[in-house]
């Protein structure tokens, strides 16, 4: 492992310094009021390229990214994950949890010019929010009946208690779709989808397929004076040195989730005419982390994961592997998270000779060849920051005695190995915890989801009725300091149990023009619009 840490250290080493001071406000001019000038063609790079441009059933980031722009959802949320006003002006929930009260922003039209009202949102909760999308099905499953006594008012009435609607209402989380292009058509099928019509402050106009897609302003805005910029266009470039280029020369002005590899960012970061930030990423809150299959004759034994998750200096992981772009996960709960983590889990901190010793009692002695088994790690194949990971995996449990065989294969190939087949050993991926645990935690953890094949859910095959007792009891709690309690019991459990083992807390990072104002600005920015953006000395028109 020497070798491999020191090759990787000399490279990431400057670039800790940068990553450590990302997160803050990129200039201390930024924090002085300016006056926003209108103008400009903003240049966003995409990739990959989206399947369709309508979030109804797709939570793909590049379908989020440029849907943001086109939809409003009810909410926006702040950077300590709170909702702000958006398509509603304001809400209540009733003490007992069960009703949900929305009242909607007047005068709001569709691009087509129809006018927005309750009924689009009442709509698009019955035949998109709880059936079609991918997320919101548990949390709107309790929603009974839906009330709309006025244009501007939607009322949700609920047969049990569920706090993380409030957590999902953006325009990407939970996307109001207009009932009049919608209704009595196949949703998953409407043409519309790929000529998306929004309330947002952009308006599609043409997506030539591997090229670009292009939306303009909507002059028809709500909010009166926005959007700053002409129009936006999402180029796609699907080469990382081709990216690098683009951004380095001014062609490009915008870019999210890591669109350079960590050797580019320092030098990126030192011109004069970019800047780079890891705000923006909150609502997603990534977090990085290895799934034990519990099946296997070996991780079937608590001890065994226990030593593995001994064997790992996750910051290492942090520092040499990811640049810096990370920090050392406790829970799956991350810390950002701030109102459910829970600081006081078990904790597994580096100690290999800790991990030896379990290995040895869980009888799994060291052989002639100073092996004691060998297992195969599959690593999801979204880039090299995650094939680097497994390397250093390979290498740290080998010094415990443990042989690992790395896996490659394309995402279609992963998914079905570790979600359908469950043909795998040990896997590492990531998934967004989002603003509440019930949406993005428990899914690795509830056994309902066992044999479903979904991806991105429970791939360690655990079983454990209390954990699922909890889950469920979190989910139809109205009282939110319960629900903490709750969700605190929850982690000291798995992580005890420890069928999944996080890694790191990721810092995914944006790259931006240095006159590019307004662009980070909101915890769910990178899924949100960019209405507030503009640029100090606008550039040519594309």
């Amino acid at each position: 492992m020497a070798a491999f840490t020191r090759r990787l250290f000399l490279a990431a080493g400057s670039s800790l310094a940068l990553a450590a001071a990302l997160g803050l406000p990129a200039s201390a001019a930024e924090t002085v009021a300016e006056t926003p000038k209108r103008g400009g063609t903003l240049t966003a790079i995409l990739q990959p390229e989206p399947v369709t441009l309508t979030p109804a059933n797709n939570t793909a980031q590049p379908t989020q990214f440029v849907a943001a722009n086109i939809f409003d959802g009810l909410v926006t949320y702040d950077f300590d994950l709170k909702p702000q006003p958006s398509l509603a002006t304001a809400w209540e929930v009733a003490p007992d949890g069960l009703t949900f009260t929305f009242h909607l922003r007047k005068g709001v039209k569709w691009h087509d010019g129809a006018p927005f009202t309750a009924a689009d949102v009442k709509w698009s909760l019955e035949n998109v929010w709880k059936t079609i999308h991918p997320r919101n099905k548990a949390l709107f499953e309790n929603v009974t009946s839906v009330d709309t006594p006025d244009d501007q008012t939607v009322i949700l009435h609920l047969s049990k208690p569920s706090l993380p609607i409030l957590a999902v209402i953006n325009g990407v989380g939970a996307p109001i779709l207009p009932k009049h292009l919608y209704d009595g058509t196949d949703i998953l099928n409407n043409p519309v989808n790929n000529k998306p019509v929004g309330t947002g402050a952009f308006v599609f106009k043409e997506w030539k397929k591997g090229e670009y897609i292009l939306l303009e302003r909507n002059a028809d805005y709500w909010d009166e004076g926005k959007p700053y910029l002409d129009r936006i266009l999402f180029r796609v470039i699907p080469d990382a040195a081709a990216r690098a280029a683009a951004l380095e020369k001014g062609e490009a002005q915008y870019a999210t989730f890591n669109p350079v590899p960590f050797r580019d960012v320092e030098r990126l970061a030192a011109l004069p005419n970019l800047k780079v930030d890891t705000r923006g990423y909150e609502w997603l809150s990534p977090l990085l982390y290895l799934d034990f299959n519990v099946d296997n004759p070996y991780f079937k034994d608590v001890r065994v994961r226990h030593a593995v998750a001994h064997a790992l200096d996750r910051e290492a992981i942090a520092k040499v592997v990811w640049f810096g772009f990370g920090k050392p996960a406790i829970s799956p709960v991350p810390s950002t998270l701030r109102t459910f983590h829970d600081a006081n889990v078990p904790r597994y901190p580096f100690d290999p000779k800790k991990a030896e010793e379990l290995l040895d009692a869980a009888g799994f002695k060291r052989g002639a060849d100073g092996v004691r088994f060998s297992i195969t790690h599959d690593f999801l194949p979204y880039g090299d920051d995650y094939k680097r990971t497994g390397e250093y995996i390979k290498q740290a449990l080998k010094r415990v005695g443990i042989e690992v065989n790395i896996r490659s294969q394309d995402t279609a190939a992963f998914i079905k190995r570790v979600y359908a087949d469950r043909d795998f050993d040990l896997s590492s991926s990531y998934n967004g915890a989002f603003p509440d645990p019930q949406i993005g935690v428990v899914r690795a953890f509830w056994s309902g989801w066992l044999g479903t094949k979904t991806p991105w859910t429970n791939g360690s095959g655990y079983r454990n009725p209390q954990v699922d007792a909890l889950i469920q009891s979190a989910a139809i709690e109205g009282d939110q300091n319960k629900r903490v309690e709750i969700f605190k019991r929850f982690q000291e459990t798995v992580v005890g149990d420890l069928p999944t083992l996080p890694l790191l807390e990721l810092r995914f990072f944006t790259i931006h023009a240095a006159n590019l104002k307004g662009i980070v600005i909101q915890g769910d920015q990178t899924y949100g619009s960019v209405k507030n953006a503009w640029f100090d000395d606008a550039p040519k028109q594309n």
